[in-house]
């Protein structure tokens, strides 16, 4: 029996935080010796942060990170750590993880396959190491292997997947065991999104069973550079069972699991597993051999259970929930922000950011009590009551502002007043009809006649929208505040937002997630809320509602939905156009059959108001404040969905889509 106590770590770093970053390092570090922790996986690109984008191609990044890991490896001793960083070799960037033991720098691995899809542009900075090439770099008056490697440290084989590795179809993985390596590290960047816990499980899972290692899964935590959530939730398996499943969108500067492992019993799991193909060739090949001496290990300790909302039926809920508030709270505090301001107009889209912001405040002095919330957001007692509660915190970090035009009505304020009162937000009503009144006269003037809602329309309804902004800002300004702006991934793939007016913001939180969606989290707010958070009954009045932009009289009983389609359609369609790049015509017959209850001739509308809009209005998005990362079919224009400004806007294709409607006409026929 040979037991290792092993763990890994979840990060919440931020890029260029050089004195941070090493401060976080090394509480972890201490945390794992005081838990007699031996071998320690810690998240890629830790030291420097992993989104510094186009500061990788500046020499001095990695002159620094080196300069940091130095600074850093005293505090290794006793340890066998993964410390990620980008290392500068030949005048190339490779994205590598240091391993320091006992105080020193045993080698550094690189990472053979870069991430460079969607968010992930490493291609741009790093080059990919090629299989089975070492190389030696200079490090103070010593030269330290570079490359495709692994180690023996005291008996102990170590390896690594550098997170895109473990996703690859040729895995190091399985060239790692062949070389009789104990443990995998995967040191990773791993962004949240809906659902992929359950992806990261099976990886590291298959990982340690096919592979017949201790695996440990090492990840970021928090909104790091300011778009990506990372969820944390580091990972440890051995021979396909789980041993240790962290805790997830955590408050705090970082999470820490541990496991003891038997390693003869890995090495005779990995007997009896599945066939590998055996290398039996040089058996210094890549191997890196460090003395190191493992301590006796204590009894086991029984690990924290996971928060019982990983188990619930409504998961995207909670991870919505969860991830939006994690993310709203680091950058709120990573901007140097005092708080937040929001348009309220009592609608669904403002209500939701109210309540994600009242829910932050819930977790974080559910997590870290109100004295470390307090310390973390670094606000100033006499923001405060003395012993504040829950809203008091509330109210110092949220003013909404209910912005009232003569088209307006007592149902929407009362609705938004309702829900700042629920939470406990600082709330203004604002009249804004002499200003709106005051445009309209200045501009009628300069034309030498009247506008009015049947010549111009368009211009009425925005000039309602831009008029408000100046008012919140100048809240924002006042109270050194994030202004967030409301829009949402529907209303961004239409153009349904007027720019300069519901647009106007720093920050966009639920630009990412469809309206549908907002809806129905709405509603589950309403009635049920975050497991071991209370739900918000004043919702009912934002949820009664059908979604209006509430900008034309109010005879015309404006609807989001009249003047686009019903937001399942919208949503439907936005899907297999954007993220599955279907053709109208293949929309078409697709929405055919999602949606029978609607008319052929209806759902061809639909699809081409569609295709049109979108086309038109890629200059919005691309001018849209920074959204959270929330699933993969973002709209992002930045890091995930590159579309022109300029196009031919689809009119051979939608040609196409008419001349099919007209056939089926011919023949009274559906699609």
């Amino acid at each position: 029996m040979q037991l290792v106590r092993v763990g890994a770590s979840a990060l919440n770093q931020t890029p260029l935080d050089w004195d941070g970053n090493r401060a976080r390092i090394l509480a972890v570090l201490e945390e794992a010796r005081a838990r007699g922790i031996s071998i320690l996986c810690l998240p890629e690109l830790c030291i420097s942060g992993y989104g510094c984008e186009d500061m990788f191609l500046s020499p001095s990044l990695a002159a620094t990170a080196l300069q940091v890991l130095q600074e850093i490896l005293p505090a290794t001793r006793g340890l066998a750590v993964s410390l990620g960083l980008p290392l500068s070799h030949r005048n190339m960037l490779f994205n590598v993880a240091c391993l320091a033991v006992d105080g020193r720098v045993a080698g550094f691995s690189a990472k053979r396959f870069l991430a460079g899809e969607g968010i992930h542009y490493e291609p741009r900075w790093f080059k990919p190491w090629p299989e089975g090439v070492r190389a030696e770099v200079r490090l103070g008056q010593a030269s330290v292997p570079l490359g495709d490697l692994h180690f023996e440290v005291g008996g102990v084989g170590i390896g690594f997947e550098i997170c895109e590795d473990a996703w690859a179809v040729n895995r190091p993985g399985e060239k790692l065991s062949a070389q009789a390596v104990d443990v995998i590290m995967n040191p990773s960047a791993s962004h949240f999104a809906f659902g992929k816990l359950e992806v990261r499980k099976r990886l590291v899972l298959e990982g340690s069973r096919t592979f017949g290692v201790c695996y440990l899964y090492a990840n970021l935590l928090g909104n790091e550079a300011g778009r990506a959530i990372y969820d944390g939730g580091p990972l440890i398996a051995c021979g396909g069972q789980l041993l240790a499943c962290g805790r997830r969108f955590s408050f705090r500067d970082f999470t820490l699991e541990d496991a003891v492992v038997d390693l003869e019993l890995v090495r005779m799991q990995k007997m009896k597993g599945p066939t590998l193909q055996a290398a039996l060739g040089d058996d210094n090949a890549g191997r890196v051999e460090i003395p190191f001496s493992y301590p006796a290990i204590e009894p086991e300790r029984p690990g924290e259970p996971l928060p019982c909302f990983e188990t619930s039926a409504r998961i995207k809920e909670e991870e919505f929930t969860r991830a939006e508030g994690l993310a709203l709270f680091d950058y709120l505090r990573k901007s140097r922000s005092a708080g937040f301001v929001i348009s309220l107009s009592g609608g669904a889209d403002s209500s939701a950011i109210a309540c994600l912001v009242a829910t932050l405040v819930e977790m974080g002095v559910a997590e870290l009590g109100m004295p470390g919330l307090l310390s973390r957001l670094g606000l100033r007692a006499d923001r405060l009551p003395e012993n504040p509660g829950i809203q008091d915190l509330v109210r110092a970090l949220l003013c909404c502002v209910y912005q009232a035009t003569e088209n307006s009505s007592e149902v929407t304020f009362q609705s938004a007043r309702g829900v700042a009162e629920a939470i406990g937000a600082e709330f203004f009503r604002f009249d804004v009809t002499a200003l709106v009144e005051g445009y309209q006269s200045m501009v009628s003037r300069a034309l030498g006649r009247e506008l009015s809602w049947a010549t111009d329309d368009l211009t009425l309804q925005n000039i309602q929208a831009r008029v408000r902004a100046p008012g919140v800002w100048m809240l924002a300004n006042i109270k050194n505040a994030l202004l967030l702006a409301t829009s949402n991934r529907s209303e961004a793939a239409v153009g349904y937002a007027t720019m300069d007016g519901d647009t106007c913001g720093g920050l966009a939180p639920i630009a990412g997630i469809d309206k549908a969606f907002v809806r129905v989290w709405l509603r589950w707010m309403e009635e049920h809320g975050p497991f071991g958070l209370h739900p918000i009954a004043a919702l009912s009045l934002v949820n009664c509602q059908k979604p209006t932009a509430e900008l034309r009289p109010s005879e015309s009983h404006q609807t989001d939905e009249e003047d686009l389609m019903p937001y399942e359609v919208l949503d439907a369609i936005e899907r297999a156009a954007i993220r599955d790049k279907q053709n109208p015509l293949d929309i078409f017959r697709l929405m055919g059959s999602m949606f029978p209850e609607h008319p052929s001739p209806l759902l061809a509308t639909w699809v081409e108001r569609f295709f049109r809009l979108w086309a038109r209005n890629q200059w919005k998005r691309e001018r849209y404040a920074p959204s959270f990362h929330l699933d993969d079919e973002n709209l992002d224009p930045k890091t995930w969905c590159r579309f022109p400004i300029l196009s031919g806007g689809f009119a051979r294709e939608l040609t196409e889509l008419r001349a099919h409607l007209q056939a089926l006409d011919g023949g009274k026929g559906r699609a």
